[in-house]
Order: structure tokens, then C-alpha cells, then sequence
């Protein structure tokens, strides 16, 4: 249990959250002052629980979880790149064979695809 004074007057007392504060024999200001400080500090500390505070502290401080979780968030970005990059030079490669009925990029890209083709065979 804490206590606390204001500008010397008589201490006021408190404790855990789950407790009612006996506020009945403080002027009324002091009681609704203690009564929204409370209030404050269990909206506060609700905050910090719904912010899963205490796994961020756990992640940070052992080595072998933070390993873990930089080796798969590294392992997602790598595969995730991959991906993109096939797809991206996929839908580049169809709207340039697209193109090859056009006179000037056309025989140029034939003249490119005939080259691949020699050098397969």
C-alpha cells in the first residue's frame, strides 16, 4: 500500500488496482482528484498490457529469438523478391513479344529472339 501527501496535508492510501481507495475522509477535491489519478493509471497500465509490452522486452532480450526472427523475416523478403522479379520481368517479356509486328523494335527484337535461338541449338 503507497501513500501520498499533498502539500502536507494527510496522507492518502491506496493499492493495487482491484482495491477501492477509501477516499470518504479528504475534501471532496483531493477525493476526485485521487479518484481520477486512479482512473488515469489503470487506463495506463491496461494500455501497456494491450501493447504486449512485455513480448517486445522478452523478443529484444534473448539472442536466440531475435535470430529466429530476423532468419525468417530475412527468408520472407528473399522469397518475396523473387517472386516479384519473376513476375515483373514475366509481363515485360509478353508486352515486348507484343511489339515484334512493329518495323523498327520488331526486327530488333526478332534479330534478339532468332540470336537466343542459335545459341540454344
Amino acid at each position: 500500500m503507497s501513500k501520498v501527501t499533498i502539500n502536507g496535508n494527510t496522507p492518502i492510501t491506496g493499492g493495487t488496482p482491484a482495491q477501492q481507495y477509501d477516499t470518504s475522509e479528504h475534501p471532496f477535491e483531493l477525493r476526485h482528484e485521487v479518484k481520477r489519478l486512479n482512473t488515469r493509471l489503470d487506463q495506463i497500465a491496461d494500455s501497456l498490457e494491450r501493447a504486449q509490452i512485455k513480448d517486445i522486452i522478452e523478443n529484444y532480450s534473448s539472442p536466440k529469438k531475435r535470430i529466429i526472427t530476423n532468419f525468417t523475416a530475412g527468408m520472407a523478403r528473399g522469397l518475396g523478391l523473387t517472386v516479384g522479379t519473376f513476375v515483373v520481368l514475366g509481363l515485360l517479356a509478353f508486352i515486348l513479344s507484343q511489339f515484334v509486328n512493329m518495323p523498327i523494335v520488331g526486327q530488333y527484337i526478332a534479330d534478339l529472339l532468332g540470336y537466343i535461338e542459335d545459341y540454344k541449338n
